[in-house]
C-alpha cells in the first residue's frame, strides 16, 4: 500500500501498556473491551489525530489480543489492515483480514476482531450524523432507520482512488498548520466517496434528477411528516414547477400535494395512536408534532378518515 496513513507527529503511545492505549481508544475511537494471551506480554503503539468531524487511528497492540463491544451505537469505522491478519467474526461467519483489507463496522454491528501478534490498523471513526448530513446535502435517499453499508468487506485496491485520499487526509492531519475548513471539506469528500463506491441502502438518485418518480417524492415526504412540507417547497426540493408537481400527485394519488401530505401525516398519527409501543402522553402533543395547529379541525379530519376520534384509537389500544 502506498500511502503513508499517520507518522510521528500524531504518536500517542510507543511500546506502551496496553491497557492504556485501550483506555485512550475508549475516549478518542470507540468503547471496546480487549484480552490480552496470558503468555505475551506486548508492547502497544498508537496514533491518533483529530480531523474535523472524524477521528484518525494507527494502532498495534504488540500481542495477540482480543477486541470485542456490542455495537458502536453513533459512530462508523473503517479499518484498514496494515500489517500481520485479524479475525473477524459476526452475523454466523468469519473472515481473516490480510493486509490491504477494509472492514467497515455499522453502528449496529457487534464487534469481535482477534488481532494477530504483528497487527497493525488504520481507523477511521465517523459520526452518523456527517452520513446523514452528506445525504440531505446531496439530496441522496435512506431509509428513516439511517445510513447501512451493506457490504463489510473490500479490497482496498479496488475501490479507485480511495488509499491515496485517504493519505491526503493524514497529510493534511499532520501539517503544521491546521487549516478547518479545508478538513471540513476532506471530510465531505471521505464519505461522498465511500457512499458512491460502496454497496450501502443510500438511493444516490436525487429528487430533481430526470428519473425521480413519484415513489422518490414520497419517499422524501415520509421521512420528513413532522416538517412543515409545502407544495412550493416540494417543488424546490423536485426541482420541478408547481404545476408539474400538481400533475404528478394527481396521476399517482389522485389528490394534490397539499392533502397527500396531510393524509401521511394522519396516517402516521393513527399509527403511532394504534401501536402499543409507540409512547404516546396524549393527542394534543402527538398532533402538534405533526404540525396539526387546530386541534378541532385536526380531530374532524381524523374521525373522517378513520371513522373515529383520536382519543377513541388511544383508548381502544391499552
Amino acid at each position: 500500500m502506498q500511502a503513508h496513513l499517520l507518522g510521528e507527529r500524531s504518536r500517542v503511545f510507543e511500546q506502551a501498556d496496553p491497557y492504556a492505549v485501550s483506555g485512550y481508544v475508549n475516549q478518542h475511537v470507540g468503547n471496546h473491551c480487549i484480552r490480552l494471551s496470558r503468555s505475551s506480554s506486548p508492547q502497544a503503539s498508537l496514533n491518533h489525530s483529530k480531523f474535523a468531524s472524524l477521528d484518525l487511528c494507527r494502532i498495534s497492540y504488540g500481542g495477540s489480543v482480543r477486541v470485542t463491544s456490542p455495537a458502536l451505537e453513533t459512530i462508523y469505522h473503517l479499518q484498514v489492515l496494515l500489517r500481520g491478519n485479524c479475525l473477524w467474526r459476526g452475523h454466523r461467519q468469519e473472515h481473516y483480514f490480510a493486509p490491504g483489507e477494509l472492514l467497515l463496522i455499522n453502528p449496529d454491528d457487534p464487534v469481535d476482531l482477534t488481532y494477530s501478534d504483528d497487527c497493525e490498523k488504520f481507523i477511521v471513526k465517523m459520526p452518523t450524523s456527517l452520513l446523514e448530513s452528506v445525504c440531505q446535502e446531496q439530496r441522496w435517499l435512506h431509509p428513516g432507520q439511517g445510513v447501512r453499508f451493506l457490504e463489510n468487506r473490500y479490497q482496498l485496491d479496488e475501490l479507485e482512488g480511495f488509499v491515496n485520499l485517504l493519505g491526503m487526509v493524514c497529510q493534511e492531519a499532520e501539517a503544521s498548520e491546521r487549516m478547518p475548513r479545508i478538513q471540513e471539506h476532506y471530510t465531505q469528500i471521505v464519505v461522498s466517496k465511500m457512499l458512491s463506491l460502496m454497496k450501502t441502502n443510500v438511493r444516490r438518485l436525487s429528487l430533481g434528477s430526470r428519473s425521480a418518480n413519484f415513489e422518490l417524492i414520497a419517499d422524501y415526504i415520509e421521512r420528513n411528516l413532522k416538517q412543515d412540507i409545502c407544495s412550493e417547497e416540494l417543488a424546490r426540493q423536485a426541482q420541478m414547477s408547481l404545476r408539474s408537481l400538481y400533475g404528478l400527485f394527481e396521476r399517482n394519488a389522485a389528490t394534490t400535494p397539499k392533502n397527500y401530505i396531510r393524509q401521511k401525516k394522519l396516517e402516521r398519527v393513527n399509527a403511532c395512536l394504534s401501536d402499543p409501543t409507540c409512547t404516546v402522553r396524549n393527542v394534543t402533543e402527538l398532533a402538534m408534532d405533526y404540525g396539526f395547529l387546530h386541534l378541532g379541525r385536526f380531530s374532524e379530519s381524523y374521525r373522517k378518515q378513520f371513522g373515529e376520534l383520536p382519543s377513541d384509537t388511544l383508548k381502544r389500544r391499552h
